[in-house]
Parts: structure tokens; sequence; C-alpha cells
């Protein structure tokens, strides 16, 4: 089930009822305070509409502009914006204390996509049963899963939470990674 969209309403032409508007034309320069009427009047002229922009401003704003037209930025504006918005998510992990290399590796390789992809990696370690009590061996296995991946930043300690140990690793920023690998200078 999709959320409700939210559309903003604008009032348009006779819908406008404060009796002292700021007008703008459609380039956005500002004509002056005028009256309803003469608003209207010169949207006729024109052939546009007087759409009110700012309704909480005093005097209200309204700007001579055709109203399909001003709709039609409007969404293409609301487009733009939703391509810029990057949906991080959090991907998951699960390794036992007692891993083969080989699966080893491969967790080790999809984790490191996930980083490349830009998302958070949540690496859990599962113990079952007696490997309660060797609860070192997942430590070594944690350390060495993250040792091995490149360019990431630990944002949760691993801890155990309940019969599992968690961390939590993030992508590095792009100008994070220079900054730790630059030298210190010699004092001269």
């Amino acid at each position: 089930m999709r959320p409700k969209q939210f559309h903003k309403f604008y009032k348009i032409n006779y819908q406008i009822l404060s009796p002292q508007i700021r007008l703008l034309d459609e380039k956005g320069v500002q004509i002056g305070i005028v009256s309803k009427l003469e608003a209207l009047q010169k949207a006729k002229e024109f052939g546009v509409d007087v759409v009110e922009i700012a309704a909480n401003a005093k005097p209200p704003v309204a700007k001579l502009i055709d109203y399909k037209k001003f709709k039609y930025q409007e969404a293409r504006k609301e487009r733009e914006a939703k391509k810029n918005v990057k949906n991080v998510g959090v991907k998951e992990i699960r390794l036992r204390p007692f891993i083969d290399q080989h699966d080893f590796d491969t967790w080790q390789k999809r984790a490191a996509k996930f980083i490349a992809d830009g998302n958070q990696v949540k690496i859990n370690v599962l113990f079952k049963g007696r490997e309660l009590g060797r609860k070192q061996f997942g430590f070594e296995v944690l350390k060495r899963f993250i040792s091995q991946l490149e360019g990431v930043k630990m944002v949760r300690e691993p801890r155990m939470e309940g019969r599992v140990l968690a961390a939590m690793v993030v992508p590095n920023k792009k100008g994070e990674n220079k900054e730790e690998e630059k030298p210190a200078s010699p004092v001269q």
C-alpha cells in the first residue's frame, strides 16, 4: 500500500481572498503591491493566471504565470529532488565462530559489495549450544572479518546480544580515507 501523496494547493485567480497582494511577473521580478482586481486585469492582459504562491506572507505573494506551466515546473522539481535522494539500507552478514575459509571469503566479498553500494553492514556471529563457552573464537572471526574490509568505519563495537555477537560498519566518506593515510609531516 502506497502512502498518500501530499500535493500543495494553490489559490488561483478568483480563489485568492486577500484584497491586497504582492505581485511578481513570470521571471520572479516584483511588480509591487497591488489590489486583487488590478492583478486579475494584468493577468487577463498577458493571458496568464494569478497564482498565490506564499499565502502566509503579509501581504500574500502572487505570481503572474500560466497555472499549468507552474504545476509542471513544481512536479519537475519534485522528481529532481527524488532522484538525488540516496536510499541507504542496513545489510546483514551472518557468520559462525567456526567458519570455513571459503565461506568466510564468500561473505567477505558480499560485504565488500554492500559497502561499495553505500549500505551499512551489520555483522552477526551466531553461537549455538556449547559454542557460547568459546566466545573468544567469535570475537576473533569478527575482528578478522572487519580488518579485511577496506574503506569502512566501525560505528558499533562488537558486543553480545543474547546468543549473537554483533557489530556495525559503514563506508568511509571520500575525504576521510585520505586524511588517515597521510603521514605526519616532520616539523622543521
